[in-house]
């Protein structure tokens, strides 16, 4: 904390305020009006939160090291020199004399993914002065238009539900505290809400504006640069998204009958060939080493890097081929949308994540309650089935990739939004139905 910050905040963040007070009109409308003031100031909140807890209580975390070893640097750079600022900004790799002092001060400047969170920091930083808790303000601003906007998609379906859906999409207390400070996740999470209204303009309600096109592209591109993994579980269920939908749009029952192979076909091999172009050159992701990186990954986070942590779990051995993954797909999805267990709570985080994992757990017993006479037919509603397997297969993903509750916390917040949000819409459908 600095005396920047104490400046510098306060200013910004009425600033915001009296922007969202004229924007407000805008983007709301009656029935969701109510909510669009208080989300905000939950992230702003969560932001803030984020960074007290890393200073005061853990000393260091990329959050931190973000700002104080990034972006601050390239701010005092550009400061000092606007050209030399800009040259770190845009070419990162090219070393001379006016760069080197710089960049050698730099954590991550060898990480391609942090350096991108860097970028977008500095940016920011170019505003804020380069105060920590402004700049991490105007993160949460990010965040906020991504779950936004994920919430205007979704609650025209369930007006009903509303309150429910605004929670998923814009309190839940994980999200807001992982997903609104300075991180990755922060970007990405609102990127992905972002991605899921365009996908929903463009291809289901055929509303194709070039602020569409050019918010899609630049979404797609920053899920890429940060977290291809979430590409791979999310193009997938948005191919199945669009197809069902347009299916459910065509009035004949017979012409419905005899496109579902074809379209079922296409999904799947529309899923495929996405995967592989998501890990295309990168040997991480590429669709022959994801096994292996799911065990490298886990065993480093359970084994090593987060072997003092004291919130490892284990699901069981992997080997690095599919088989052994696959195996343990029911532990993975487990884990990550219903643990901790209240009984695994080792420090104060993970009794708050313990509390939200056992609140996921009874609304899935309420929800799946609700729905039961209907339980199959409302499943195959487009949004339900979208929300569904983007959840449960991201929910594979990190669960058997992680072996670390506290990492888990924060990888795992892409999921829960659209879990919860699947349950609500089934729920939904399933009363319409009856």
């Amino acid at each position: 904390m600095e005396l920047r910050d104490l400046i510098v905040t306060p200013i910004l963040i009425i600033i915001v305020y009296l922007i969202a007070y004229k924007v407000r009109p805008y983007v709301t409308d009656e029935i969701n009006r109510k909510y669009f003031l208080p989300a905000l100031t939950v992230k702003i909140i969560g932001a803030l939160a984020l960074g007290f807890i890393y200073q005061f209580y853990y000393g260091e975390g990329d959050t931190l090291a973000f700002h104080a070893h990034g972006s601050r640097h390239i701010w005092e750079a550009f400061i000092d020199s606007p050209q030399t600022g800009m040259q770190i900004f845009f070419s990162p790799e090219r070393f001379d004399n006016n760069t080197y002092n710089y960049i050698s001060k730099i954590w991550y400047y060898r990480d391609v993914k942090s350096f991108f969170i860097i970028r977008i920091s500095f940016l920011f930083d170019l505003l804020t002065f380069s105060s920590y808790s402004a700049t991490a303000v105007l993160f949460a601003v990010v965040s906020f238009i991504g779950g936004w906007l994920l919430f205007i998609t979704f609650y025209p379906y369930s007006q009903r539900q509303i309150n429910w859906i605004a929670f998923a999409c814009l309190f839940l207390p994980s999200v807001i505290f992982w997903g609104s400070g300075l991180l990755k996740d922060t970007i990405t999470l609102a990127a992905l809400g972002a991605t899921t209204y365009c996908v929903h303009c463009m291809f289901i309600n055929r509303k194709v504006r070039i602020s569409h096109v050019i918010l899609l592209i630049l979404c797609i591109y920053t899920l890429f640069s940060v977290r291809k993994f979430i590409l791979q579980a999310y193009l997938p269920a948005v191919f199945l998204w669009v197809a069902v939908s347009n299916l459910k749009q065509t009035n004949s029952r017979a012409v419905q009958f005899l496109l579902i192979p074809l379209i079922s076909l296409g999904v799947l091999v529309g899923g495929y060939f996405a995967i592989i172009k998501v890990g295309e050159g990168d040997k991480q992701y590429s669709i022959e080493k994801l096994a292996l990186t799911a065990k490298i990954t886990a065993y480093d986070i359970r084994f090593w890097t987060g072997r003092d942590a004291g919130s490892g779990y284990f699901l069981g051995e992997l080997d690095g081929s599919y088989q052994s993954l696959f195996s343990l797909a029911p532990k993975a999805i487990n884990v990550t949308l219903f643990r901790p267990y209240l009984w695994e709570i080792k420090n104060p985080l993970m009794f708050v994540s313990a509390l939200e994992s056992l609140f996921i757990l009874l609304l899935t017993i309420y929800f799946f309650y609700k729905a039961r006479s209907n339980f199959f037919e409302s499943l195959f509603s487009p949004n339900v089935l979208f929300c569904f397997c983007f959840a449960l297969v991201f929910s594979f993903a990190v669960g058997v990739s992680t072996y670390n509750f506290g990492t888990l916390a924060r990888y795992k917040i892409p999921a829960i939004p659209f879990y919860l949000l699947s349950l609500i819409m089934l729920a939904h459908k399933a009363d319409e139905e009856s």
